[in-house]
């Protein structure tokens, strides 16, 4: 048996607890971990308060980086005591043991907190850029540039070729600089201090925060076809901008190329915090508040 993060009703944090559930084993092609680290990201908390699947009781986790102990049928990239970072096959990442359905070795430069803060924000990125079909010489602008996506989706632009300008709060400014970003500070006036810094608006838009600056986005790229949201799918129908989904299905390939990228110093994304396993309550109120710079971390020890 193995301890995981679960909840049996819908409501705050205080419905997460840890259960002993049966240890999980690897199907063809997946691998199983020991998971050192698990990330948290909002649709954990989204999860929890009912706002997405409706059966219960339901396991937590997307994303884990661990040392595999056990192998599926028919994997041979990987071996047993080898550190790698993936997604989840079963959304029940929170836990001491995962199987991994996409999987990539952990970069050298990397420990499991920060190998497990990269999954969901590098394959949401990429998946983004790639149906904007963002490239070297794009003009972007990046709505929530400083949180684990939007910050991915700054670097991965910029090691594209793009030229990305980044909304956040005037606190994160020197942050997106660092990123290779220009800052614009959030709120009224968007548009206008967007234009002082690319007169002739931008070529493409992505919407990370939801802040329902649909409208702005449009008029800045020049149209719905232009803007695409991850966060916003009620703006998203009401102004015909693309929603993009989450699925594992370009993942692989993403979490393959983040190695180069992040051994050559153009891509990290910091980790705010960390808790241990049993504290993942903690973590979920810090996730929903939404302040946090970087990913926030379950530890498994």
């Amino acid at each position: 048996m193995m301890k995981a993060a679960r909840f049996s009703r819908f409501g705050g944090p205080e419905v997460l607890e840890m259960v002993d559930l049966p240890d999980p084993h690897p199907g063809p092609g997946h691998v199983r971990i020991a998971v050192r680290a698990a990330g948290v990201n909002p649709s954990d908390w989204k999860k929890r308060k009912g706002l997405m699947d409706q059966e219960l009781p339901q396991t937590l986790g997307y994303e884990a980086a661990g040392v595999v102990d056990e192998l599926g049928k028919g994997v041979a990239d990987v071996a047993v005591g080898d550190r790698v970072f993936g997604f989840s096959a079963d959304g029940a990442a929170q836990a001491e043991l995962a199987v991994l359905l996409s999987y990539a070795p952990i970069p050298s430069s990397l420990g499991f907190p920060g190998a497990a803060a990269l999954p969901v924000a590098v394959e949401t990125a990429t998946r983004a850029l790639d149906q904007l079909g963002v490239e070297s010489g794009t003009t972007l602008l990046v709505n929530g540039a400083s949180g684990g996506v939007g910050s991915a989706a700054v670097q991965l632009a910029v090691a594209r070729g793009a030229r990305v300008i980044g909304t956040a709060s005037p606190a994160n400014a020197e942050y997106l600089r660092s990123l290779g970003a220009a800052p614009v500070p959030y709120g009224d006036g968007l548009a206008g201090r967007a234009r002082a810094l690319a007169p002739g608006g931008v070529d493409r838009a992505l919407d990370v925060a939801g802040s329902g600056v649909l409208p702005e986005l449009i008029d800045l790229a020049g149209g719905p076809d232009h803007v695409l949201t991850i966060a916003d799918f009620a703006g998203a129908q009401q102004y015909g901008v693309r929603f993009s989904r989450g699925d594992a299905g370009r993942a692989i390939d993403a979490l393959s190329e983040i190695g180069e990228l992040t051994e050559s110093g153009r891509f990290s994304l910091p980790v705010a915090q960390t808790f241990p396993l049993h504290q993942v309550a903690e973590a979920h109120r810090l996730s929903e508040l939404g302040h946090a710079r970087g990913k926030l971390v379950l530890l498994v020890d």
